[in-house]
């Protein structure tokens, strides 16, 4: 037999889609998959069995998630075979006592935080891609998200995982302690790896006690020193309170909040920044008027120009959607290059301005440039639409974005991943030294480069 009838033994006629069904499977953006084939294994065995023969074959693989990533890191060729985990989906134990939960990678982020809330917690990873992006994938890419500021990342909130390597051989690290120094933490070396040294298939996850009182407000701010000095207040003020710390430039607000016309501003155009911030607590009354107290000194004191505060969950949604509305940004501005970086807050203001002066000499009063993104963990997302739109104007809109982030100690991937698009500008945000030793890792783990291929380098 055949290396795809092998398999077919192993995952059965459910587990392996090949022929035309394989294009008829695309990604977010709606882009067929090109697989030679889709294999979509039940359990973390079968898994490793299929690795197992691909190691033999030398056949290369590309782990797939929900495939809501942006820079084609879960891309499979003609030449390779794609493995999904959307049929290990479980939910398969909640301890609300030890406060983790244990979970297939399957298993999509907004049916773990459902998963969660019976149980009075929540998983401290969220963002708006959550009906579809799944925990697996999110692990991959070391997720990020709206409430970074008082959880962290998907790396804080993983307490152990299971993994299988390119050669089929199962590492559990299933650990559900809080403290566990017994050598080298192995989880860590698959958390944000891209899938290029083993497939997560089960994870045990980190649980919070969920707050019952959340407060949501949308300001705007005049001058980016006020902005600054904002982030500072609400941060003394509401301490562990303060969930998430959202920014939205004026260029961002006026083309999705008004001019596109699927939102009601809930504040006038104009302002130079639209901030939200969000503070969730346990004391619902107290908690209510300490969050207004604060946005009556904000106001007072002049930070912001202007403040509306979400009276029902039905308008802390609407505020959300403005932030959230990928849909809308690719309707307004499309075609265009979409950016996750990081750098620090101080440099943000002249670097974003340098950008804009950038563009307009390089592309002419047509460009456009939107920015926002969750300025209290330094990460801002930019979409750049070079006019008139072609290969060479996106290489240039690139080198614009990412070039002056190396003399600023900032990342070229602040949360998204480096996958097949930003892999020749990894060297701007680490050293010679580093990718030498990621390069020997990879080595080490997939001696023959079965696992994602020309992922990362």
């Amino acid at each position: 037999m055949g290396l795809l009838e092998d398999i077919r033994a192993i995952v059965g006629e459910a587990g392996l889609i090949t022929g035309d069904e394989v294009g008829q499977r695309s990604d977010w953006r709606g882009v067929a998959c090109e697989a030679k084939a889709v294999v979509r294994p039940r359990s973390t065995d079968e898994l490793s069995a299929v690795m197992r023969l691909c190691h033999a074959a030398r056949q290369p693989v590309a782990p797939a998630g929900g495939l809501t990533g942006l820079v084609r890191g879960a891309y499979a060729s003609p030449q390779e075979i794609q493995v999904s985990l959307e049929r290990m989906r479980a939910i398969e134990f909640v301890d609300p006592v030890g406060r983790t939960m244990r979970v297939e990678a399957g298993a999509p982020l907004q049916a773990v935080h459902e998963a969660a809330a019976p149980h009075g917690l929540t998983y401290g990873v969220d963002l708006g891609a959550r009906g579809s992006c799944t925990i697996g994938g999110n692990i991959s890419t070391n997720a990020g998200g709206n409430t970074v500021i008082r959880y962290g990342m998907t790396r804080e909130n993983v307490l152990g995982l299971e993994a299988v390597l390119s050669d089929g051989t199962i590492v559990s690290s299933m650990n559900s302690l809080l403290k566990n120094n017994t050598g080298y933490d192995l989880k860590q070396l698959f958390i944000g790896s891209e899938g290029t040294l083993g497939i997560v298939t089960r994870a045990v996850l980190r649980l919070h006690p969920s707050p019952t009182s959340t407060a949501t407000a949308i300001l705007a701010v005049d001058r980016f020193d006020n902005l600054t000095r904002l982030f500072a207040l609400v941060g003394q003020r509401l301490g562990g309170a303060l969930l998430s710390f959202e920014v939205m430039w004026n260029n961002y607000y006026d083309l999705i909040a008004v001019r596109s016309g699927r939102h009601k501003p809930p504040l006038a155009s104009g302002h130079d920044y639209y901030v939200i911030v969000e503070a969730a607590g346990f004391d619902p009354e107290r908690d209510e008027i300490r969050f207004a107290e604060l946005m009556v000194e904000i106001l007072e004191l002049d930070l912001a120009a202007d403040a509306v505060i979400a009276a029902s969950r039905a308008q802390r949604g609407a505020i959300w959607a403005i932030r959230e509305d990928v849909p809308g940004q690719i309707m307004m501005i499309a075609p265009g290059v979409s950016f996750d970086v990081s750098l620090p807050i101080d440099h943000m203001d002249a670097y974003t301005q340098g950008l804009r002066a950038s563009l307009a000499n390089l592309c002419g009063v047509e460009a456009m440039m939107i920015v926002y993104g969750h300025l209290g963990d330094n990460n801002l997302h930019l979409l750049v639409a070079p006019r008139p739109w072609s290969e060479a104007s996106s290489e240039a809109a690139k080198e614009m974005v990412y070039r002056p982030l190396e003399a600023l100690g900032g990342s070229v991937s602040a949360e998204h991943g480096i996958g097949l698009d930003k892999r020749e500008w990894l060297s701007l945000s680490r050293s010679p030294e580093e990718i030498a030793l990621m390069r020997r890792v990879k080595t080490a783990l997939d001696p023959h480069g079965v696992l994602n291929p020309g992922k990362v380098f």
